[in-house]
C-alpha cells in the first residue's frame, strides 16, 4: 500500500543561519541586492520572522563583517614564519584571500561605525606578532597607520572612476592634466581575479605593501 511522503522537516532559522545567507546572497548578487525581503525569499521565510534574529539590516550588515572577519582569523590562525615581515606579509595576504572571495566587503567595512570583535582581534594579533618582533608599542601603532587598510588586505581608492563613467580623462581636460593622461594610458591591470578595486589588484597591492613593511623593518632596526 502506498504511503504519502513526509516531507523532510525545514531547517530552523538561526542567526548564524540568516548571516550565512546574507553572505551567499551577496557574493552572488552584490550588496545592493541584499534586503530583508530579498534576505526572507533566500531562506524561504518571512520578512518578518528575520527580526526574530536580526533586529534591522543594519544589524545584518554589521553581521556579515563580523562573519567575513571570523573567515579571515580562521585563515591566519595557523600562519607561522621565521620573522615577523614573513608572518606579517603572509597574514595579509592570506586576509586579502577572503576578500577576494567576497569582494563587496572592503567597502562594507570601511562604513561601519562600531567595530567588530572579530576585527579588533585580528588586529590584536598583528600587534602582537609586531612586538614579538621587536617593535615599541609606539612605533606597532605609527605602523598601522602608515598600514591603513592593507593591513586587513585591501587598499582605500583615492577615487574610483566607474563612479565618473570610467577612468579616462574626459578630451576637454586632457592638455589640463598631461601626467595624468599619460599614466593612465600607460597602466593595465590584466588580472580581473585578483582585483578588489580600480587600482587594488594584487601586484598594486603587493609593491604597497611590501614598501611599507620594508620601511618599518629599518625603522624597527634603527630603535
Amino acid at each position: 500500500m502506498a504511503t504519502d511522503a513526509v516531507p523532510a522537516p525545514r531547517t530552523p532559522l538561526s542567526r548564524e543561519r540568516v548571516l550565512r545567507a546574507a553572505v551567499g546572497l551577496a557574493d552572488e548578487h552584490g550588496l545592493r541586492a541584499l534586503t530583508m525581503r530579498r534576505l526572507a525569499e533566500e531562506l524561504g521565510a518571512e520578512a518578518m520572522s528575520l527580526y526574530y534574529h536580526v533586529a534591522k539590516k543594519e544589524d545584518v550588515l554589521d553581521g556579515i563583517v563580523d562573519a567575513v572577519a571570523q573567515e579571515i582569523n580562521e585563515a591566519v590562525a595557523d600562519i607561522a614564519a621565521p620573522d615577523w615581515k614573513t608572518a606579517v606579509r603572509r597574514r595579509i595576504l592570506a586576509a586579502r584571500e577572503v576578500f577576494l572571495r567576497h569582494r563587496w566587503a572592503p567597502a562594507l567595512f570601511e562604513t561601519r561605525s562600531s567595530t567588530s570583535l572579530a576585527v579588533l582581534r585580528y588586529y590584536d594579533a598583528l600587534v602582537g606578532l609586531m612586538r614579538q618582533g621587536g617593535f615599541s608599542y609606539d612605533l606597532v601603532h605609527h605602523s598601522l597607520h602608515a598600514l591603513g587598510s592593507r593591513a586587513l588586505g585591501f587598499n582605500q581608492e583615492l577615487f574610483d572612476p566607474a563612479e565618473s563613467g570610467g577612468g579616462d580623462i574626459p578630451a576637454d581636460l586632457a592638455d589640463q592634466l598631461p601626467h595624468l593622461v599619460s599614466m593612465l594610458s600607460g597602466i593595465a591591470h590584466d588580472d580581473p581575479d585578483s582585483t578588489l578595486g580600480w587600482c587594488d589588484d594584487q601586484a598594486e597591492f603587493e609593491f604597497g605593501l611590501d614598501l611599507v613593511l620594508d620601511g618599518l623593518d629599518r625603522l624597527r632596526e634603527q630603535a
